[in-house]
């Protein structure tokens, strides 16, 4: 999940209505759900269409295809993971500990549902360009998220530089674990290591 600037102006979208957008999280819901279930292949357009009781084609109007959707749910959980994360912000003295303490939280509560994390992991994976825009949305959340526990309204190139490392660096943790291929302390260790680049990134205070 490459973060892109977080303040570069993203491809705007028609606003949705309340009707359509009570819609579109049914959706979402239902995506989560079947995932949760039964992952990546548990999620069938037409079960999805079912689960949250709207007709197929209007289904595909929202989102062209099941990696659409299930990218879409990634940022949707992310985002409330955020708003978590606002109401009980992480209690490190220091930015990068601040980070990783959110970016734990955040796997923490990927590892309660490992069917849905690897679900929206292989959607990000086999997003091709067509996928861009949920992709950077997916990217943006998560740099707002960085940045909140970072507590920077205006970050320096350099900062938003070691913001995208630390995403990579989260996103490869979480694809290694879902893997097996890593333990929960190997990723906490490697979170913490690399979230020391804000430090470094970071002018001392006078």
């Amino acid at each position: 999940m490459t973060a892109p600037d977080a303040r570069t102006t993203t491809r705007t979208t028609p606003a949705l209505t309340e009707r359509q957008e009570a819609r579109r999280r049914r959706i979402l819901h239902a995506s989560a759900q079947l995932a949760a279930r039964g992952g990546f292949e548990a999620v069938q357009m037409r079960e999805v269409a079912e689960s949250s009781q709207v007709a197929l084609g209007t289904l595909y109007r929202y989102f062209p295809s099941k990696v659409h959707l299930l990218v879409a749910t990634m940022q949707d959980q992310l985002q409330h993971m955020h708003t978590t994360v606002r109401k009980r912000p992480p209690s490190g003295d220091s930015p990068a500990e601040r980070v990783a303490e959110t970016l734990m939280r955040a796997f923490r509560a990927l590892q309660r549902e490992p069917h849905l994390a690897d679900a929206m992991v292989r959607a990000l994976t086999f997003a091709d360009r067509s996928v861009s825009p949920e992709v950077d949305q997916v990217s943006r959340q998560t740099t707002a998220i960085i940045l909140d526990a970072m507590e920077l309204d205006d970050p320096t190139p350099e900062q938003l530089s070691a913001v995208r490392v630390i995403e990579h660096t989260w996103h490869s943790a979480l694809i290694t674990w879902l893997s097996g291929r890593a333990s929960i302390a190997q990723v906490k260790i490697d979170i913490e290591m690399v979230c020391r680049l804000i430090d470094l990134t970071t002018p001392a205070a006078d």
